[in-house]
């Protein structure tokens, strides 16, 4: 059982997450050309590679995460570049110490999501990448004492569970709210990456 993780995991777990995200780029601009613009598989893949190529030069893992979200949101990819960058921020203000346990993951997830909070209005049900990444935050905080392991494999099946639940909501953020009831039967394509974001960091923290 892994009990603690550091920066090596966390670099590990965002490398994964960029290969597995740059993999299905063409998917998830195809699920956003359903319903907005459809170019958020671009987006989230040139979010994450500032943010992987950043984490590469990092030697403290608190300021990598800062490094990390700045130069995220130094990337012109609209409100992903924004949404990411404030999500990486946002964990460089959770980071207590160099060795993470499973409460100090929650603490980082649970921070993240609060700085993403402060930059959207967007909640549970609003069909946006918060209907994947609320619930993977709060699968965190239920399953502590499981593990860090299994608290990402809790993680990454309710942010899917998210994603999926997002086909059956009407949009109230970005170009998709202007369809009404036409974006039904579509997964917001932010929650699917997200979804997938999260599938990925299991197999990060494992690679050590």
């Amino acid at each position: 059982m892994i009990e603690t993780i550091g920066i090596n995991h966390f670099k590990n777990m965002f490398d994964a997450a960029f290969i597995e995200v740059k993999q299905n780029e063409q998917l998830f601009s195809q699920m956003d050309a359903q319903t907005g613009d459809g170019d958020h598989g671009t987006a989230i893949v040139t979010a994450l590679n500032a943010v992987n190529e950043s984490m590469k030069q990092a030697t403290d893992l608190k300021l990598m995460f800062n490094d990390a979200g700045f130069a995220a949101m130094s990337e012109a990819c609209g409100s992903t570049s924004t949404l990411i960058g404030a999500w990486l921020m946002g964990m460089y203000d959770g980071v207590g110490t160099d060795q993470i346990d499973a409460s100090g993951v929650a603490n980082i997830f649970r921070a993240g999501l609060t700085n993403v909070q402060k930059q959207t209005g967007a909640g549970l049900g609003d069909k946006t990448i918060m209907d994947a990444l609320i619930p993977a935050v709060l699968a965190l905080e239920s399953n502590q004492d499981a593990g860090i392991t299994t608290m990402f494999t809790a993680a990454s099946e309710a942010a899917n569970k998210g994603a999926e639940k997002t086909k059956g909501m009407i949009a109230k953020f970005g170009r998709a709210k202007n369809l009404g009831e036409k974006v039904i039967g579509f997964i917001d394509p932010g929650a699917a990456s997200m979804a997938c974001i999260f599938g990925s960091f299991e197999k990060g923290i494992k690679r050590l």
